[in-house]
């Protein structure tokens, strides 16, 4: 015998797709899980950096150009951190990805290309987080005072990560897992020498000084060294990485493949 209550009640199945926030968040939760158990990516992303920062702020290897060793080298590692992470860490690891077969699961899902990338971008970020804590920890123990805009770091830090991230998923997408994997590492020693990170780029010839002022990695160092010692947020720096950022990610949104 059935009530009013109980016969407007449907109890038929409705199968479908989640909201896709809640896709992203999930796939999210998954890839930063996937990061934190895997010890070749942390050594890359968390001990590296931080070995950089204590080496070369204890023993003058390099010329800085004057001024606090610290205070100079502190920001290209967090420059140099995001660049791990969100470019060589997630490019190797979507690289083989897609060699196992995980993307192609993956692709049967209603997870789309963009909620994909966005997942990876966003698991990037909370990893970073960690990354930026560590990092600042060091360098505070090392005599770094950092003063000026935290949001404006906190700004190009997320561009920084789009632009990378982008320029990540575009190269996992589009090569096999072994060339994503030398290339991905060859990039990343380039950009750690020719970047700005370790020591000014006016050390380095003047005919090569504006191709490598465009450079993600030199957008993003030299950001963050203007706006954490006080200056005001850099305009140009903030272009250049918007700029990496818009086209690295359309072109990997459309070129990315699942197999």
């Amino acid at each position: 015998m059935t009530t009013p209550d109980t016969a407007a009640l449907d109890l038929t199945p409705a199968p479908g797709a989640a909201p896709f926030p809640r896709m992203v968040l999930a796939q999210a939760g998954a890839e930063v899980r996937a990061t934190l158990r895997n010890g070749e990516q942390l050594l890359l992303t968390l001990v590296i950096p931080v070995l950089l920062l204590a080496g070369f702020t204890l023993a003058p290897l390099i010329d800085v150009g004057g001024g606090s060793r610290v205070a100079f080298l502190a920001p290209g590692v967090l420059a140099l951190a995001v660049m791990s992470t969100a470019f060589t860490g997630q490019a190797i690891a979507t690289g083989f990805e897609r060699r196992y077969g995980v993307l192609k699961r993956l692709g049967a899902t209603p997870l789309s290309r963009a909620g994909l990338m966005l997942a990876k971008t966003a698991a990037v970020l909370a990893v970073e987080l960690l990354q930026v804590v560590v990092v600042v920890a060091v360098g505070l123990a090392l005599g770094w005072r950092p003063h000026g805009s935290f949001a404006a770091a906190a700004l190009l830090i997320v561009l920084g990560t789009a632009a990378f991230s982008g320029l990540g998923l575009l190269m996992a997408g589009t090569l096999r897992a072994e060339a994503t994997l030398a290339a991905a590492n060859l990039v990343y020693l380039v950009l750690l020498g020719a970047g700005g990170v370790m020591f000014p780029l006016s050390k380095l010839p003047e005919s090569v000084r504006p191709a490598l002022e465009v450079l993600p990695i030199s957008a993003l160092t030299g950001g963050l060294r203007t706006v954490l010692s006080g200056g005001a947020l850099p305009l140009g720096a903030l272009g250049v990485l918007a700029a990496w950022a818009v086209l690295c990610l359309a072109l990997a949104s459309r070129t990315f493949r699942w197999e």
